[in-house]
């Protein structure tokens, strides 16, 4: 049953995409570890942790599409469920840094020792064993998708007002863990992380192995997606996206449909969120910030929503266009962003994939009508031949 579930998933653009991230998952950690840095072809550790950022955008922009693209849920807290997975590797890392700290406390963490905190509290323990942090990254947030999205779905809250309580959702986070009474750090964060299963967060090589699980990551996640969206559920999940009341008619329990979709597609956040805390080296509220979750419907309506892979070719074009003009044009990135918005909504409301595979479809549509008309222009001669003769 498991195996046809997957096998379902492996049409032709899913195994290529795959293919695509399996292979940068082994060859750009190569050229980085293996290759000189004189040659052309090495690839700097810097541009790997950037590369494997974007990945990690990349899963998150794959898991709104998945509640966006195919359920009809516009969620605008989705940088919630990517912070809570983010904190939750973030505190891990914290608990590995022992007496190493600034004021050399074996347990706890050195904002904790500035702010005269006398012992650890209770929602630290247990953040000191990778296995239990690794639960936690797919616990919070489903557990708090799960609560949220119990109540909305069943009060039947839909369209601009579930995206409007969404951001809400966030934002509240936001001011929440800006407190330092909190117990995450405050305005500053959790950051300065030592090591990672006794491996240093710095060195090259452990760079090269987060880089390669973000690909692969992603790439399980993608297979995941996309078995969900082409079983029996996702057929009633488009349904749902696009008359609700229709499949509700039918007698599906709408509301659960929506609570598993959001569920899942908070989980794979949170993911994105744990692979990104290493990589980028630190993790503070700014990453609930509302802005943040609208960008993610950016990547996923430029790379074209509702079809898994243009969300992730979205993310990594949006965020390659970010550093570009940040670094070059840092005062025209929000306008250029904003301009980007405005002019795919206006001419590829399909976004990139969606336009490209419209553009294949009429091609094909227009070959077959072709074919046709030849063939009965063909039968056509053939009777007048016939009444001649």
């Amino acid at each position: 049953m498991i195996t046809s579930f997957i096998l379902r998933a492996l049409e032709g653009r899913i195994v290529a995409a795959v293919a695509i991230l399996l292979a940068v998952a082994v060859l750009v950690p190569a050229s980085n570890l293996l290759l000189s840095p004189d040659s052309a072809l090495h690839i700097p550790t810097y541009a790997m942790a950037l590369m494997g950022k974007y990945l990690c955008y990349a899963l998150l922009a794959l898991a709104l599409d998945l509640v966006w693209g195919y359920c009809g849920i516009l969620s605008l807290g989705h940088g919630a469920f990517f912070a809570l997975g983010g904190y939750a590797m973030g505190m891990y890392l914290m608990r590995q840094i022992g007496s190493r700290g600034v004021y050399g406390d074996p347990v706890l963490p050195d904002f904790m020792v500035f702010l005269n905190w006398k012992e650890l509290p209770w929602f630290w323990h247990g953040f000191d064993m990778f296995w239990f942090a690794m639960l936690m990254v797919l616990v919070v947030p489903g557990l708090l998708a799960f609560i949220f999205g119990w109540f909305a779905f069943r009060s039947r809250v839909n369209g601009v007002y579930l995206s409007i309580i969404t951001q809400a959702m966030t934002y509240a986070l936001m001011l929440a863990f800006f407190r330092n009474d909190m117990g995450f750090g405050g305005n500053n964060g959790l950051t300065d992380y030592k090591d990672i299963l006794g491996f240093s967060v710095q060195a090259d090589g452990t760079r090269a192995v987060l880089f390669a699980l973000s690909a692969i990551m992603l790439s399980l996640c993608l297979v995941l997606a996309s078995a969900i969206t082409r079983s029996k559920f996702g057929k009633v999940l488009v349904g749902v996206r696009d008359a609700e009341s229709r499949v509700r008619f039918l007698g599906f329990r709408v509301e659960n449909i929506k609570l598993f979709t959001f569920v899942v597609s908070a989980m794979m956040a949170g993911i994105a969120g744990a692979l990104f805390v290493p990589q980028v080296g630190i993790i503070n509220p700014g990453e609930f910030a509302p802005a943040n979750s609208i960008e993610v419907v950016v990547w996923t309506a430029v790379g074209g929503r509702g079809t898994l892979i243009g969300p992730i070719i979205g993310a990594v074009l949006v965020n390659g266009g970010k550093s570009f003009f940040t670094g070059a044009f840092p005062e025209f990135w929000l306008y250029a962003l904003g301009a980007l918005f405005i002019c795919v909504t206006l001419f590829m409301p399909k976004g990139i994939v969606g336009t490209v595979q419209g553009v294949l479809a009429n091609r094909r549509a227009a070959r077959a009508a072709a074919k046709a008309e030849a063939g009965q222009n063909d039968d056509r001669a053939t009777r007048q031949i016939q009444a001649a003769e």
